[in-house]
């Protein structure tokens, strides 16, 4: 042996093993399934317990954020429960851009529900959504498990934090959305990512892109199948709604930008809105990777990924909807969180072994930095609760007011789109009416059990967003009067004329609108012929300062605030009128 290698050797055996968390042999351990590392990590009680509550609180107090959810949603599934409920022509066999598939796994909770409630419609609907609520705690409490595993507690605890409170995540948790179902679906199969069970990862993103959102791949036939079927047994024929979504929305078939079009900075300003720094934070996740010691390459930036794939491809389609983002909310929590842990390493100096001021300083700027995001999304979320929830409230004071009589009427003008579904409308009220305020685009319309209910192709329905005649109180009256006219002409005895005074705004009982207050009365100003049964504030956006409407302040937001009311309304009988 000659004296080099003998130094070579004894050097190497006196010099202290490396363990910078981030070798093979860390990562063995980390992985490896022994009581001491199980105790080091997070075990799955803590979130789900957390996350189990905010989502029961999302599940109670949660708005309705887009009409979409009540119309395409909400009311398929009354319909398939009550066999009343509203159709939009996205369900008309003539189109069937919508899968029932997706409907019936819902209808597996909400069938129970509604045997076990009875007419206590409400309680169905509560069911449903704490029913997404845990789906959502599970999904996230994996993901959480799986990055404390992987990358440690720390890391762990910040993303636990930002699912918890940020309002996007709030939100869109417990949302009867193919959107939130896809981000149920995103974040278990990033979390089964890091956990290594890729099978099972790519057969969940398969499930979420066919039963939820079919806006990536298709090439998952065994669940596609499934979905065929569902829809043969509704629409009554052979047709593939993922198809037809997808030729609508992505491959020109169809002109979904007549339901509005937005600018390149929509989603950035609703990422702000609902993240607030940690969506500017989450952007920034490439330009840190590299002072992250390598720690987060390549699966954490595999997972993060698809936060630019997604924010780019729906950037480019001219129609846009905050809900079109909800499939990577969970993974602007991680990019996020993943960046202030990397803070320190920032100014980590790899030839020194003592930490620079400017670490320390980082490393203390970090509880600091997540607290503040934290408050602003508390804070955002605060004032859309308070803001915007009168419509849900409203209706659900209807089941205080049966003495309104059986066979009523309520009528819903301006206010059809945040009209929360049937599921809040009680017995003795028999139908439901929009009237003409102005609007100009395609209603829904009551499935017509007559023509087919599901099976349906009605002439009313199209797909350029066009009024319909027969969708509005007075166009039906109207056409119902040109009817009798025709057939008086022709002496037949009819009883039409019943049916002209019944589709008339003067046979409406109850009456939902909103008051801003404005120059021009509202449908409801007449005292002598209404009663106001509630009224609750109302946020107006449009005098509302954007700062104050957004994030709730202190003492500021009721100040500098515009409020209107929202009014349920009951007709006075007409001795008292």
């Amino acid at each position: 042996m000659s004296l080099s290698s003998a130094r070579q050797r004894r050097a190497t055996a006196a010099s202290p093993p490396t363990d910078d968390g981030y070798s093979k042999e860390a990562k063995d351990r980390r992985r490896r399934p022994s009581g001491e590392e199980e105790e080091e990590g997070i075990r799955w009680f803590l979130p789900f317990l957390a996350l189990g509550l905010l989502r029961h609180m999302s599940a109670s107090s949660n708005l309705i954020h887009d009409c979409d959810e009540v119309f395409n949603y909400w009311e398929p599934l009354h319909f398939l429960l009550y066999r009343s409920g509203f159709q939009t022509w996205e369900y008309s066999s003539n189109f069937a851009l919508r899968s029932y598939l997706y409907l019936f796994i819902h209808a597996l909770v909400a069938g129970p529900a509604s045997m076990i409630f009875g007419e206590h419609k409400v309680r169905v609907f509560y069911s449903v959504r704490i029913f997404l609520g845990l789906i959502s705690t599970i999904t996230e409490t994996v993901l959480v498990v799986a990055l404390s595993r992987k990358y440690g507690k720390r890391l762990a605890c910040y993303v636990l934090a930002m699912l918890c409170l940020t309002s996007g995540c709030f939100f869109a948790s417990t949302s009867f959305l193919p959107s939130s179902f896809s981000m149920y679906a995103v974040t278990l199969s990033s979390a089964l990512f890091l956990l290594e069970n890729y099978a099972a990862a790519v057969s969940v993103a398969a499930a979420g892109v066919i039963l939820g959102w079919p806006f990536s791949i298709l090439v998952f036939l065994p669940v596609t199948v499934l979905s065929v079927i569902a829809d043969y047994y509704c629409y009554g024929k052979w047709t593939a709604s993922v198809f037809n979504l997808l030729k609508y929305n992505v491959f020109g078939g169809g002109e979904s930008h007549l339901y509005g079009t937005e600018g390149p900075s929509f989603y950035f300003k609703n990422g702000f809105n609902n993240f607030n720094f940690a969506f500017i934070l989450a952007l920034l996740f490439l330009g840190f990777v590299p002072f992250a010691r390598k720690k987060y390459v390549p699966d954490l930036l595999i997972v993060v990924s698809p936060v630019y794939i997604w924010l780019a491809f729906m950037s480019l389609q001219a129609h846009k909807e905050e809900r079109f983002l909800y499939p990577i909310y969970p993974l602007i929590c991680v990019a996020a969180a993943a960046v202030i842990d990397t803070f320190p390493d920032f100014f980590h100096d790899k030839y020194s072994s003592e930490q620079s001021i400017f670490e320390k300083i980082a490393k203390g700027l970090r509880p600091l930095i997540l607290g503040f995001i934290l408050c602003a999304s508390h804070s955002r979320t605060f004032s859309m609760l308070n803001g915007y929830g009168a419509p849900i409230q409203i209706y659900q004071h209807l089941e205080h007011h049966e003495d309104t009589g059986p066979g009523s009427v309520l009528c819903v003008g301006s206010e059809w789109h945040r009209y929360p579904s049937s599921f809040f409308i009680p017995s003795y009220i028999s139908e439901v009416w929009w009237i003409d305020d102005g609007f100009r685009g395609l209603l829904p319309f009551p499935f017509n059990e007559t023509l087919g209910g599901t099976t349906a192709a009605p002439s009313y329905f199209n797909d350029k967003n066009k009024a319909s005649d027969e969708q509005y109180v007075f166009s039906l009256a109207f056409k119902l009067y040109s009817t009798y006219f025709l057939l008086t002409i022709l002496r037949v005895t009819t009883s039409l004329h019943f049916w002209l005074q019944l589709k008339d705004i003067g046979a409406c009982s109850l009456l939902v609108e909103l008051d801003l207050r404005r120059p021009y009365p509202s449908r409801g100003s007449a005292l002598s012929t209404w009663e106001t049964l509630a009224a609750l504030p109302f946020l107006d956006r449009e005098l509302s300062p954007a700062l104050y409407r957004s994030f709730f302040i202190p003492h500021r937001w009721q100040q500098n605030n515009v409020f209107g009311l929202y009014k349920l309304l009951r007709r006075l009988p007409t001795d008292q009128a």
